[in-house]
């Protein structure tokens, strides 16, 4: 399955700091689908993300009935986003 939507780059502070973009409801349904056959536990499903020219490996959390892309700092730096930045995103969920 491969997904490609845009989402605004949000930050979590909680006790580890993160940053992130949600996935938006219509992909979350299609994510929801597939969780049963991908997940390894607690709902995350493992992909293959992109920004950019940046392709990285993560694992798509849910929260609060949908999906949300952690983006690491490295990929930050190297695309130069920004916390409210509207950012294009691809997913390959990984089977």
């Amino acid at each position: 399955m491969n997904l490609e939507f845009s989402g605004e780059m949000w930050f979590w502070k909680g006790p580890a700091p993160w940053h992130f973009i949600t996935v938006p409801d219509e992909e979350c349904g299609e994510l929801e689908a597939t969780s049963r056959l991908v997940t390894y536990g607690w709902g995350m499903i493992p992909v293959t993300a992109r920004i950019g020219g940046t392709t990285w490996k993560t694992s798509l959390f849910p929260k609060d009935g949908r999906y949300i892309v952690p983006v690491k700092a490295w990929v930050r730096k190297a695309e130069g986003l920004e916390l409210g930045d509207m950012v294009k995103v691809r997913l390959a969920v990984d089977v």
